[in-house]
């Protein structure tokens, strides 16, 4: 197998160890409370929040977490898993528009074992698909491409949320 470096996820990566511990603050609590386009957050609700993912399996790969720092979605009062369920609706709709996917894959990995990255705070991922998005890249070179950037993608999807609203 040949390497791909990515060294900007070593700062991912860094930040948790083997167990279900986390090291230093969670992803999810940093994030909330920086500046929307730093954090690249699409969308601020009452309990939860939409945000890019920065390591994204496609373009336009979004997740919601809850402000709460709460490990599984039975934590969750009602009316925060509520919302993080309109947000997975909002994000499908914002994505739809902006990026026309054939389909969605949503899930949440609860623990460390489960394949949560954050184990800690438990978060919904919203990614788009499109047939022929799994080509020869992955298979023979074990390497994802992605055709646009984080930035270019996050102004899209800020963009469409706002043409979505003042409709």
């Amino acid at each position: 197998m040949r390497i791909l470096w990515n060294p900007w996820r070593y700062e991912y990566i860094k930040r948790f160890n083997s167990g279900e511990k986390e090291i230093g603050e969670c992803l999810f609590c940093r994030l909330k409370s920086m500046n929307d386009d730093e954090a690249l957050i699409i969308y601020r609700g009452v309990y939860s929040f939409i945000v890019l993912n920065a390591y994204p399996y496609n373009s336009g790969h979004v997740m919601i977490a809850p402000y709460d720092h709460l490990g599984s979605l039975e934590d969750l009062p009602d009316e925060a898993l509520l919302e993080m369920v309109k947000l997975v609706k909002l994000s499908m709709k914002i994505i739809r528009k902006a990026f026309n996917p054939d389909g969605f894959n949503i899930g949440v990995n609860i623990g460390r074992v489960a394949g949560a990255g954050v184990p800690g705070h438990v978060h919904i991922h919203v990614v788009p698909r499109w047939v022929g998005d799994t080509n020869f890249m992955g298979v023979i070179a074990e390497v994802k491409t992605l055709p646009i950037s984080l930035q270019e993608t996050y102004s899209i999807l800020r963009k469409t949320l706002n043409e979505i609203q003042g409709a």
